[in-house]
């Protein structure tokens, strides 16, 4: 078989060229594609052939399923699939990205399910509109390719076409996690670390310099996590809109939180970004200002941006009196402890 090489902008794929692959997917043929951890091999799950032969080329055992690639959450009713509560948190933190969740299907099958995070990718999916297995582009034992010359070496004469977008960003297999029971388990290490992957709820609270207000709510919600013995269980992070990165904390914030029985004088700020956002099941911010801001950075996330205090900003005591740092800790505590107590009243030992 000649295989046919078709490069592609990366950033911006051009779809004649694109639909040309999609079509070959969908007729049961076999597309290696680049996704962000590594090179796949797209395959239309409904045709038993191209399935036995996807086998017979990576020489795998039938009894080793391959993993559904998808585009958004509304592909998993197609599938049958529903995730528990806290699986779907995990999905909507990592997705689209480096996560592999083993799920169920309604038949109690178990479905690796993962959302590549290219553009590309993304595009092949959605334009083959069936759904797409993909196992790594490599013979079985090898080492996934990371690049279309690595995708060429072990494909070439395999498959119908290979899609060339470049060298993947992050060049590393994606962590695949079984979702089916509580505890979750990390059945393969890859690109996110299994502690983050693990982790239940991450928390974000964000101000302005990132050198005051987030840096008190940060340092007492992980207080109260802490004492109820949740710190494996829950990260929290905070960041600001317009900082300078590692900026220390005000030496008022110091002060007030020493009263408070909490160190933060080793805090370093930083500016908020899509990663933190993204992976972060709620965001506190002390201002409609800051939800404003993060709205035009990622609309996506509007939905778990909430104000600290309801209904009201939570003023900035910066260049102010210790007095005024006191009274804005006070606020900034109680709002902290009520929030502590809604989300975790169930978790505490």
């Amino acid at each position: 078989m000649k295989t046919k090489v078709i490069k592609l902008n990366p950033n911006f794929p051009e779809e004649l060229l694109v639909d040309e692959a999609a079509k070959v997917l969908k007729n049961g043929g076999l597309v290696v594609f680049p996704t962000e951890t590594v090179y796949g091999i797209a395959a239309n799950i409904s045709n038993k052939d191209t399935i036995d032969r996807l086998y017979k080329i990576k020489k795998r055992p039938k009894d080793k399923p391959f993993s559904v690639h998808i585009v958004d959450f509304d592909s998993l009713k197609q599938l049958d699939i529903v995730l528990s509560k806290d699986a779907e948190r995990v999905a909507k933190r990592f997705w689209p990205g480096p996560l592999t969740l083993v799920a169920f299907n309604n038949k109690k099958e178990k479905i690796g399910l993962r959302m590549p995070d290219n553009r590309i990718a993304f595009m092949l999916i959605k334009k083959a509109g069936v759904s797409v297995i993909a196992p790594s582009a490599n013979l079985s034992g090898n080492k996934p390719p990371v690049s279309v010359e690595e995708a060429i070496s072990e494909m070439d004469g395999h498959v119908e076409i290979i899609l060339d977008g470049g060298r993947a960003r992050i060049g590393m297999e994606s962590t695949v996690m079984d979702v089916t029971e509580k505890p979750f388990k990390i059945l393969r290490q890859g690109a996110i670390p299994a502690k983050e992957a693990l982790m239940e709820y991450v928390l974000t609270f964000v101000c302005t310099g990132n050198s005051c207000r987030s840096v008190m709510a940060k340092g007492l919600m992980e207080k109260f996590v802490n004492e109820a013995g949740l710190s494996d269980r829950v990260h929290v992070d905070s960041a600001g809109t317009s900082t300078f990165a590692g900026i220390g904390p005000s030496p008022n914030t110091v002060s007030v939180m020493r009263e408070e029985g909490t160190d933060v004088s080793s805090h370093v700020g930083k500016n908020i970004n899509k990663d933190i956002l993204k992976r972060s099941d709620i965001i506190f911010v002390m201002e409609r200002y800051h939800k404003n801001v993060i709205i035009s950075m990622i609309p996506e996330v509007e939905y778990k941006v909430r104000l600290l205090k309801e209904d009201q900003d939570i003023p900035d005591p910066i260049g102010r009196s210790f007095e005024e740092y006191k009274n804005v800790l006070n606020v900034i505590k109680e709002e902290v402890e009520n929030i502590f107590l809604e989300i975790f009243k169930e978790e505490k030992k």
